[in-house]
């Protein structure tokens, strides 16, 4: 293959997408056929199936590209300088504020990721683990500098993250929404004293 059909073949992949989650978005998952998809874009459906050999595979394309973009913000956090209490801080909140904008306001998206949820999907445990894992690199970092104390670093992270889930997981950002419970911030500062060396607190 050239390197011009393989951008073509990239291309056609990536407008599929886009099409999917604007549909998806539109008139939900469920409702959506590989057949609209096709239509939107002036293609056969047996053309779309050249590219993904199901609408499942559609949908974890879809789905692949929403948690992207929030591991790249997180990873971009991660790399800012300053301390570590104050970049954890900002990524847990962000992570939170993106997930609740595309999935919690928006009834279709939300379906689509109740059924990615359900079926488990590898497409989101990659993610959890990805998450975690950024949230690993600031601990680290604020370990070696003394700011946080943290002998288990991949223990710190996987606590750090869980601590956060009804924070993170859309179905628990959804469900928790008007019950009682820390605030964001509560969580955060819980999660920060936890790191820091005992008798300080950031």
């Amino acid at each position: 293959m050239t390197l011009t059909s393989e951008n073509v073949e990239t291309d056609t992949r990536e407008r599929i997408l886009v099409v999917a989650e604007r549909l998806f978005r539109q008139i939900g998952y469920q409702k959506t056929t590989v057949a609209d998809i096709a239509k939107e874009l002036r293609m056969s459906p047996a053309n779309v199936y050249r590219f993904f050999d199901s609408k499942k595979s559609i949908h974890e394309g879809v789905a692949r590209t929403l948690m992207g973009e929030v591991e790249v913000e997180a990873q971009r956090i991660a790399r800012e300088p300053g301390p570590a209490a104050v970049r954890l801080r900002e990524m847990m909140k962000t992570i939170h504020r993106m997930n609740t904008e595309r999935y919690v306001g928006d009834s279709k998206l939300h379906e689509m990721v109740e059924i990615a949820m359900e079926e488990d999907w590898d497409v989101c445990v990659a993610h959890m683990e990805c998450i975690a894992s950024t949230l690993g690199v600031v601990i680290a970092q604020g370990a070696a500098t003394g700011e946080f104390e943290a002998p288990d670093l991949q223990l710190a992270s996987l606590c750090a993250c869980t601590g956060m889930m009804r924070f993170f997981h859309p179905q628990m950002i959804a469900q928790c929404a008007n019950k009682p419970g820390p605030t964001i911030d509560q969580m955060i500062d819980f999660v920060i004293a936890g790191l820091s060396p005992r008798g300080k607190a950031n």
